[in-house]
């Protein structure tokens, strides 16, 4: 038998002595000494969120139009909850009384929205006074937390249907989520909100507390090391011109309708009104905004809510004419110094049609006719146009005046960062065909569709793709797709592809300077005189919109008229003639913008638009 040498004897007496100092230990901590047990049973895990904070909204300027206010909240964990709470002490320092407090710790447990072991809210937006008093006695109540979070609040009382308002989310939302969205959270409902809401909210972080047995706070979980910080949302630069917006809001008091405002060379829009409007302030994230949003939703004579400049759908009247010139001029159909001479009335034999005309001078060309908005020169070019080569297949002229409309972005949704965009309408020769089968006629004709030729009948434009149209002629043929964000303030996050690139409508160049010559013409001796600012060059076309009551008051306009800063679209509901209303109103808003003041000869026109009141006394 081999003896085992010193060395191993060794080795062996070092194992056995570590294992029985681990033995000592282990018994040390389990049995002997209970501190390591007592921490263990007296702390508990909690997972605190962190919100960040929502991206700020600034003008094109540099100006606040949204930033963030605090909430104060109190959550709670039911399971937590002592069943030896003072309640008379919880509810003296928050203001409310034991039913309130048993209320509003019952909850439907059968509901997938509540469960007994996660946090919800227990009370909301309480003062800054009670929440401080709340977190001095905080270690009294187990299983309530303090919470901050943030809320939008809003400097001006403007641009409420660009900006959008919050909302919490509903269970739909948090499942559709992938629950990134919990209870209590808030969601971008409407406006730039909605639309940005993934740039905007940010990204929650969290951090794991440990909390002894009277909730007060002991160590963090690992050190932080499991925790992870809240991402801030991106702050976003708008396009819209802030002072602009208030300025066109001031003149749109008391009337019903909308202004949209586009730069031509990049589509940015500088401001778009409907109204009659709400101070967004209304909707903010405190104790009142339900009365206040019901007040607003049930106003259903104004229609607050009802973004006009993009969701309203108007006959255009003969702003249209200027487009119908292009495609005209494009096809043949007429030449810049055509003679279409007018006795006061257009007619046909064709089923009777019979259309007057205001007195003006014998349109010898197409800046004429544009001038003094002739109708009966419309009127000829859309029937030939309609007509074509077969007067007896209408259908063909009219799905090509279709096709051209579509390129003007006319009768579909031009795609503007707006959630609520509207398409509009322009028919088509089925439209047509269809219309007049189910009214029991055969055949129809061009003379059945002649009000389209001077923006009446079915045609629909959103104010949006008025203005639009002001900016295709400003800038000779291109447009950008109107939008509303400029900029996100962090260069890393670029804004949609879709607000950069160029459409061009298929009208050749020299087809344009006789169509603006024309509207030149129209304010400085035509239909639109009131618009006429010395220096500015001011290009538009005045409309009346047709209506079963008082006619609408249409103008679209831009200006410069050779080197284009802006291009404009106003439309005022049951306001008369053009030149009456929109006109006016156009040309104050060119004024401000391209010279920051108005001159002093103009200020009575910018008092009688202040004072006037087209909805409390039309």
């Amino acid at each position: 038998m081999t003896k085992l040498s010193p060395r191993k004897y060794v080795i062996q007496g070092s194992f056995i002595l570590a294992g029985l100092v681990i033995l000592l230990n282990t018994a040390k901590l389990q049995v002997i000494d209970s501190d390591f047990k007592d921490r263990a049973e007296k702390t508990t895990l909690h997972k605190r969120t962190i919100y960040p904070s929502r991206g700020i909204i600034y003008d094109r300027n540099g100006k606040l139009m949204v930033i963030n206010e605090p909430i104060y909240n109190i959550q709670v964990i039911y399971n937590e909850v002592s069943p030896d709470i003072d309640t008379t002490l919880f509810c003296e320092l928050l203001n409310i009384d034991k039913s309130t407090f048993s209320k509003k710790l019952t909850k439907d447990w059968n509901s997938p929205r509540y469960r007994k072991s996660l946090p919800f809210t227990f009370l909301k937006r309480i003062s800054p006074k009670e929440f401080a008093s709340f977190q001095e006695h905080l270690h009294k109540f187990s299983g309530f937390y303090p919470e901050v979070r943030n809320v939008r609040a809003y400097p001006h009382q403007n641009a409420a249907h660009i900006l959008g308002y919050l909302g919490e989310v509903n269970e739909k939302q948090i499942e559709e989520s992938n629950r990134e969205y919990g209870l209590g959270d808030f969601i971008g409902l409407t406006g730039l909100e909605k639309m940005y809401e993934t740039e905007l909210r940010g990204k929650k972080g969290v951090e794991y507390i440990l909390k002894d047995n009277l909730g007060r706070e002991v160590s963090t979980l690992a050190e932080g090391r499991m925790d992870s910080f809240a991402i801030e949302g991106k702050d976003m630069i708008s396009t819209v011109d802030l002072k602009l917006q208030q300025y066109g809001e001031q003149l749109m008091a008391n009337k019903r309708g909308s202004i949209v405002a586009i730069e031509p060379q990049t589509g940015e829009i500088l401001t778009m009104i409907s109204t009659p409007t709400f101070d967004p302030n209304k909707l903010r994230v405190d104790k009142n905004r339900g009365e206040a949003f019901n007040e607003l939703l049930n106003d259903s004579i104004n229609r607050p809510f009802f973004d006009r400049s993009v969701m309203a759908k108007y006959p255009p009247g003969s702003i249209f004419k200027p487009v119908l010139s292009l495609v005209a001029l494009q096809e043949g159909i007429t030449w810049p110094y055509r003679t279409i001479y007018c006795n006061g009335s257009y007619e046909s034999n064709t089923k009777g049609f019979s259309q007057g005309c205001h007195d003006h001078p014998t349109p010898f060309n197409i800046k004429i006719a544009l001038q003094h908005s002739c109708n009966t020169y419309f009127y000829q070019v859309m029937r030939e146009f309609i007509n074509g080569k077969d007067p007896l297949q209408p259908e063909i002229g009219m799905d090509k005046l279709n096709e051209y409309m579509t390129h003007f972005g006319i009768g579909k949704k031009l795609g503007v960062d707006n959630l609520n965009e509207q398409r509009g309408f322009f028919p088509d020769g089925k439209f047509f065909t269809d219309l007049y089968r189910k009214r029991g006629e055969r055949r129809w004709y061009s003379t059945m569709v002649l009000s389209l030729g001077i923006g009446q009948g079915e045609i629909e434009l959103t104010t949006l793709q008025m203005a639009n149209l002001a900016a295709i002629l400003a800038n000779r043929g291109e447009y950008t797709t109107p939008h509303l964000i400029k900029a996100f303030k962090n260069n890393d996050l670029l804004i949609p592809e879709a607000f950069t690139e160029k459409y061009t409508v298929p009208i050749d160049s020299i087809y344009f300077p006789p169509v603006i010559d024309g509207l030149e013409r129209v304010v400085r001796d035509g239909t639109a005189t009131v618009a006429y600012v010395p220096g500015l060059d001011i290009v538009g076309k005045t409309g009346t919109s047709q209506n079963s009551g008082k006619d609408h008051s249409v103008f679209f306009a831009f200006a410069p008229k050779d080197d284009p800063k802006i291009a404009i679209a106003v439309y005022v509901e049951n306001a008369g003639w053009g030149a009456q209303y929109a006109a006016p109103i156009a040309s104050l808003m060119i004024e401000k913008y391209l010279n920051g003041e108005l001159r002093k000869r103009r200020t009575y026109l910018e008092k009688n638009i202040l004072d006037a009141d087209l909805i409390t006394n039309p």
